[in-house]
């Protein structure tokens, strides 16, 4: 997991299964879902403003604060990340599952 001060923090089960936290009108948001793709990085998207649940997560994740883009890939998590920091994850999950 990666806080919204920074660090990273794995979880106990990675996989490279990606969901996006994202909310409509987020610059960050769009940059990184086309960097995704750009990277050929499949992704399942949440909108927060439309899944309750999915907001209490980011905010479980980002100190309180529904910060977004919010990713994980498996278990773990990240706040605001470049899509290669989200792509190298998800290389590593692969090679390491």
């Amino acid at each position: 997991m990666r806080s919204a001060g920074g660090g990273l923090i794995r979880l106990v089960n990675e996989s490279a299964q990606v969901t996006v936290y994202w909310r409509p009108g987020c610059p960050f948001c769009s940059m990184l879902r086309a960097g995704l793709r750009r990277h050929d990085v499949e992704f399942h998207e949440v909108n927060i403003w439309e899944e309750p649940d999915a907001a209490a997560f980011v905010r479980s994740v980002a100190r309180g604060n529904e910060t977004v883009p919010t990713v994980t890939v498996g278990d773990t998590a990240l706040v605001n990340p470049s899509a290669r920091e989200v792509a190298d994850l998800v290389a590593a999950a692969r090679t390491s599952g």
